[in-house]
């Protein structure tokens, strides 16, 4: 497809790069941040529903905006679970009253999410849940509890969308439900953060102990949590792909000057790999536009999933080939007393391990192009 930018896209080019530059220095904290983007209009570009306090632009003009900010180096965002997945599917699927509560304080950057899918007996097998969430007494909400993993940012969070088992004699994807839960309940709700290989604490377990949601932020009927769960999940693929290229080639560009620095690039074989590397980049960005272009094609979202989680990691292990043995060398000023710290390239190696796992794993997505598209046979449940 010919995927181009307008005059006017240029214009707005222009007003974003400006305003990044007026805003995106110096760092701040992540909330502050997430009002600051508030007040300046720039969160829920894409809801397709204006009137929340955000403001609407079309397909090329968020390209634009993620594009930008991925140049700027802007500051990491908090708010984009929010924004990005919990938004459009409260637009799809939730009551007006829910909209007009919930989308004008993630608009203004106010309110920050979480995601509490994953357990840890049901990460890639998602039906497998075992969170429960039965009414209370009183008929006005429902008591939640279990176990959630791996989510992000759940220590920042004021809420979190759940996805419990709210009829116990259910089985496998019937009988959930979606519920919006506030995250301040002391006493109900704990959350532990996961120290990671890399020294940081992105991701969280969060353990539900009777933590109470109201009947009124039940989204999409009781027992429609499935299918609420899914649009959600198909709305992670999209315009974020083109903005996360460019931090891609970012990153692939060191690694290529730190090859030129040590010398690595002189061996054919590391210069091959680094060609692959450009070449992958390239055939990421079209299949991006592709999808952006209304291809219906089923399997679109995971073979995106497939094409950069590999990339990445790939990237992350020619970061520390080139880098020779320093790439295992840690901070000169470390010690046993001090948490260590790693650099980008020791971090983007290590990070990108986890690349074919969060997110539905390489196995996940190979069984929905050979079961949705290619039209193979049902692996049976319970194979290795």
């Amino acid at each position: 497809m010919e995927f181009a930018f307008s005059g006017a896209d240029e214009e707005f080019r222009g007003e974003t790069r400006a305003w990044l530059g007026e805003h995106g220095t110096p760092r701040v904290d992540r909330r502050s941040w997430e009002r600051t983007l508030g007040k300046g209009g720039w969160i829920g570009l894409g809801w397709g529903e204006e009137g929340y306090g955000n403001r609407v632009v079309g397909l090329t003009q968020q390209v634009v905006w993620a594009e930008e900010y991925a140049r700027a180096q802007a500051p990491p965002r908090s708010g984009h679970i929010g924004e990005k997945l919990l938004a459009p599917t409260l637009i799809a699927h939730g009551t007006q009253e829910q909209k007009s509560r919930f989308l004008p304080p993630i608009a203004a950057g106010e309110e920050l999410w979480c995601q509490g899918y994953s357990e840890p007996g049901a990460g890639s097998d998602l039906a497998g849940i075992r969170t429960t969430a039965v009414r209370d007494g009183t008929g006005s909400g429902y008591r939640i509890s279990g176990q959630k993993i791996w989510t992000s940012l759940a220590h920042e969070a004021d809420w979190c969308f759940v996805l419990a088992r709210t009829d116990p004699d259910s089985r496998r994807h019937h009988g959930l439900s979606f519920l919006l839960v506030p995250m301040d309940q002391p006493g109900r709700i704990d959350v532990r953060p996961i120290r990671q290989l890399t020294g940081t604490s992105e991701f969280n377990e969060v353990f539900f102990d009777g933590a109470h949601a109201r009947a009124a932020h039940l989204v999409g009927g009781e027992g429609n949590g499935w299918a609420v769960a899914m649009s959600l999940l198909g709305f992670e693929r999209g315009v974020s792909t083109l903005a996360q290229q460019i931090g891609f080639a970012e990153e692939l560009a060191q690694v290529v000057r730190t090859a030129v620095r040590t010398g690595a690039a002189d061996d054919p074989v590391v210069r091959a790999a680094l060609v692959r590397q450009w070449a992958g980049l390239r055939v990421m960005r079209w299949n991006a536009l592709r999808t952006l272009g209304g291809d219906a094609d089923p399997a679109a979202p995971s073979v995106a999933k497939l094409l950069w989680g590999n990339w990445h990691q790939r990237l992350g292990e020619l970061a520390v080939r080139v880098r020779g043995a320093e790439a295992a060398v840690g901070p000169k000023d470390w010690s046993a007393e001090a948490p260590y710290e790693v650099d980008a390239d020791q971090y983007l190696f290590l990070f990108s391990r986890a690349d074919t796992i969060y997110g539905g794993s390489d196995q996940v997505q190979r069984t929905i192009v050979a079961e949705r598209v290619l039209g193979l046979p049902r692996e049976p449940k319970g194979a290795v």
